[in-house]
């Protein structure tokens, strides 16, 4: 394994070519008024794997491809239309 980071979010957007708009949320105690707070943050990653809208997505670090995309989306953690099937018992 190497040190670069990594992280996990669904996939929002992917209407441009091989690029993939990615959602990570995170949720954290306010260190001084203790309270939940939620937050996210989009970023764009490269995409080689055909991602859909839905799909939860782990992207690690890379070298810059272009002037926003610094990520590539590493492996498809739960696709979109495997959840609902898992739902039904399918």
């Amino acid at each position: 394994m190497n040190d670069r980071r990594r992280l996990t979010g669904v996939v929002t957007s992917n209407k441009m070519m091989k690029t993939v708009v990615v959602e990570i949320r995170r949720t954290y105690r306010h260190p001084l008024y203790r309270k939940v707070v939620h937050t996210s943050k989009r970023i764009k990653a490269h995409d080689e794997l055909n991602c859909q809208v839905g799909d939860e997505v782990q992207i690690v670090e890379s070298r810059p491809i272009s002037r926003e995309k610094h990520w590539v989306v590493e492996a498809i953690v739960k696709r979109l239309g495997e959840a609902a099937l898992a739902d039904e018992g399918v």
